[in-house]
Order: structure tokens, then C-alpha cells, then sequence
């Protein structure tokens, strides 16, 4: 089966967890809900197409694997604040102005919040649509990535991408198999650390058996507008050699359709 491959690589990198309060965490791969937003985003879809977005998720099937871990092995928090005063007023993300109600001493101290992010860290993704032959396609999801109706980010918005997002295709029977198909970026020093890697329940392969598998909360109810539903999912750091070799040759063979190389 074919898969898209997605590489995600930026400066600063925010997969999202379970915000509580004012706390915006984050965890090392991706969330259904966010590679959702990120292809909706680069399609030119608007956040009131809400049964659009369902579908879109409803669909996804995807393995994740951690090419490059953050640097330093930790996460930075960014402090933020944000104080508006009686008549101040902002764009929401419905698309309309919101402001305050009140007199000017209604509100005396600022909205305090924190937002964790990844530095330098990479992760590519092996991603298929089911059913395959529904609008958008995978060639669509690639061409969008390579061409956006919007600016692109991985997360949040200060994360912009640092390389194209979409890299290609993989075959592979599973997720994890087109994962494996793909090459790795790093040195491919089989002594090297095992790679960390996520992959759907019953989207394994053979010889590979989890260490890990857990209940993973990474979707969105697009319909209600809010986070929930958990998917189950497999989690194993698999040595280098696993994975393909050669990669001059596998990653040149990549080309998005959107590319023309003639020219």
C-alpha cells in the first residue's frame, strides 16, 4: 500500500497533549487532530467545514518515528501574557472580533500561560488515507503540502516548517512497514541509538513487537469542537538497522507530484 511521507522539522516543534488551565504541554509525536489541522490548512479549508475536518481524520492511518530527539533530550516553556484592557478587541479563530464587556475595572491583572516546545527535533511520518479513493487523495494532501493556501506550521504557529513537509511516497503492507521502508536521515550506524517509533494498533509487522501499547488521546470531535476519543497505539525503539539502508537512493527516488523536474 502506498503512503505519503511527511517530514517534520523545524526550529521549534509543539505536538500537543491534554492542555490543562493554562498549561500547554506537549508529546514526542504527532496528534491525529494536528496532522488533521495541517492538512486542512494547506488545503484552504475553514475551521466552519467542521464535518470536512471529521472526515479527513476519520481517515488517517499513520506511523511516526522520531529521526532526531530534541536537543538536550528536554522541552523548553515558553511565559506568556496577555492582558486586554476595556475596549481592546481580537480576531478569533471563528473568524470574528471578540472583545470585553465592562467597565475599565473589571480586569486588573494579565492572563498568564505557558506553552512547552521541542528544539531541533525531527520526525517523519508514513501516512495513508482509508478509503484511498476519496477526495482529498494522498497525491492532493501532497501537492497541497508543496503548494499551500496557507502559511504552514507544525503545532503552533511559531513552528515553521524548516524543510518541505512532503517527501514523497513509501509502499509498505502496514504503517510501520512503509516506515521501515523509508530511510533515516542520521547516520545509519547500526550501533547507533534505536529509534523511537509510534505506530497504530494491528498497523505493526512482523519481527517487530511493541515495549509499549497504551490508549493515546490525540483526537479532536470536530463536529462539537472539542478534544476527545483515544485510539490504541504501539510504542517501540527499533535499531537503526531495521530500516532501510542507502539513503541517497531511497530519498532521491522521492519526488512529490507537485514537483517538476524538468524544469
Amino acid at each position: 500500500m502506498r503512503h505519503l511521507i511527511l517530514n517534520l522539522e523545524a526550529p521549534l516543534l509543539a505536538f500537543g497533549g491534554e492542555t490543562i488551565d493554562n498549561l500547554g504541554v506537549i508529546r514526542p509525536f504527532p496528534a491525529a487532530s494536528m496532522l488533521t489541522g495541517l492538512f486542512a490548512n494547506a488545503l484552504g479549508w475553514r475551521r466552519i467545514e467542521r464535518q470536512r475536518h471529521q472526515q479527513l481524520q476519520d481517515r488517517l492511518v499513520f506511523a511516526a518515528r522520531i529521526d532526531r530527539e530534541p536537543a538536550g533530550d528536554v522541552r523548553m516553556t515558553d511565559f506568556q501574557t496577555a492582558q486586554l484592557a476595556a475596549n481592546d478587541r481580537g480576531w478569533t479563530t471563528r473568524g470574528a472580533p471578540e472583545g470585553r464587556h465592562g467597565g475599565a475595572n473589571t480586569y486588573h491583572a494579565p492572563h498568564l500561560r505557558y506553552r512547552d516546545y521541542y528544539a531541533d527535533m525531527r520526525v517523519t511520518v508514513a501516512l495513508r488515507l482509508l478509503p484511498d479513493d476519496e477526495s482529498p487523495t494522498l497525491d492532493e494532501l501532497a501537492s497541497a503540502l508543496d503548494e499551500p493556501m496557507r502559511p504552514l506550521f507544525i503545532g503552533r504557529k511559531p513552528c515553521l516548517p524548516s524543510t518541505p513537509l512532503a517527501a514523497g511516497f513509501a509502499d509498505g503492507d502496514t504503517a510501520l512497514a512503509a516506515l521501515l521502508n523509508r530511510s533515516l536521515y542520521e547516520s545509519d550506524d547500526a550501533a547507533a541509538e534505536p529509534i523511537r517509533t509510534l505506530w497504530p494498533d494491528g498497523e505493526g509487522t512482523d519481527g517487530i513487537a511493541a515495549n509499549r501499547e497504551y490508549m493515546l488521546t490525540d483526537e479532536r470531535n470536530w463536529i462539537s469542537g472539542l478534544h476527545g476519543g483515544g485510539r490504541w497505539v504501539c510504542e517501540r525503539r527499533i535499531p537503526r538497522d531495521q530500516f532501510a539502508i542507502r539513503p541517497d537512493a531511497v530519498n532521491s527516488e522521492a519526488v512529490s507530484p507537485a514537483k517538476d523536474e524538468s524544469q
